[in-house]
């Protein structure tokens, strides 16, 4: 199991990504997942590119973005524009929103269009050597496990993948272990974050988190929440090629971060410098 941090823990933090990656590389992180907005922010003359990145040890498993699946005259562009940061930076995979409207607010035409620009995403990634991976995520049409088995059969492109957040599919009712099983042919990423229980969900809402005066509370470490992930992990450590990143959204970043990295590198039997992703 490879290991990353995600850049979106440091939105709020005036931090180098030089120094980010220093100290990805000195505490046993093999990749940092980078959120769109950095990747767009990073100046192409710098020096700390996807080669400076390589001589450290590390790499870019995904560069995740927004992509405006509501607006086809806005997506071709926008996909490519996303494809070519993620190939600036080495990254194989872009991660976005299955849209913005939850499947019990969807109607029937809001499903096929959204299932048609994915799929016209999907043939633009594929033709650039990358997958599109869409996030299990409340207000969005995967947001349990039958809704993102219903979009990827509407979608049918063998270049959609999930990016699995196993806190999202809990929040929906489903149990992780069973959706994994259900969802392995399509994973090729995972994020993980925990919470301290049921009525602290609400946290996570985007407008929340990206906020700097947004609320924290119920935001603790992997295996101090009220879902536990041990199962899961067990499961993801015997998983060919897994990747996944640490999705931290409160405070002390750095020692949240390395907290959960020591903490499943125990429980998974991984070695220091076993391939870890967190984003």
């Amino acid at each position: 199991m490879r290991l990353s941090l995600c850049t979106i823990s440091f939105r709020h933090q005036l931090i180098d990504l030089k120094d980010i990656a220093f100290w990805a590389r000195d505490s046993g992180f093999q990749g940092i997942e980078l959120w769109g907005a950095h990747a767009r922010n990073q100046s192409p003359l710098a020096l700390y590119n996807a080669q400076w990145m390589a001589a450290q040890g590390l790499s870019i498993p995904m560069v995740s973005d927004y992509l405006p699946l509501h607006d086809l005259a806005l997506l071709r562009q926008s996909t490519l524009d996303l494809c070519r940061q993620a190939q600036i930076w080495g990254a194989t995979k872009m991660r976005t929103f299955a849209g913005m409207t939850a499947t019990a607010d969807a109607c029937p035409d809001q499903r096929r269009k959204t299932a048609r620009a994915l799929r016209e995403a999907c043939a633009i990634a594929q033709d650039n050597g990358l997958k599109l991976l869409i996030e299990t995520h409340p207000g969005t049409l995967a947001d349990s496990l039958a809704a993102t088995c219903d979009l990827i059969s509407e979608t049918n492109h063998p270049g959609l993948a999930v990016n699995f957040d196993a806190i999202h599919l809990w929040e929906a009712g489903d149990d992780p272990v069973v959706a994994h099983k259900v969802l392995s042919p399509y994973i090729a990423h995972y994020h993980l974050k925990n919470i301290t229980s049921r009525d602290r969900l609400g946290v996570f809402a985007p407008a929340n988190i990206y906020s700097a005066a947004g609320d924290r509370d119920g935001l603790v470490s992997l295996f101090d929440g009220a879902y536990d992930y041990r199962p899961l992990l067990t499961l993801m450590a015997k998983t060919p090629q897994c990747e996944a990143s640490l999705e931290w959204f409160g405070g002390n970043v750095f020692a949240a971060l390395k907290t959960d990295l020591n903490q499943i590198r125990s429980l998974t039997d991984l070695p220091h410098d076993a391939s870890v992703n967190a984003g």
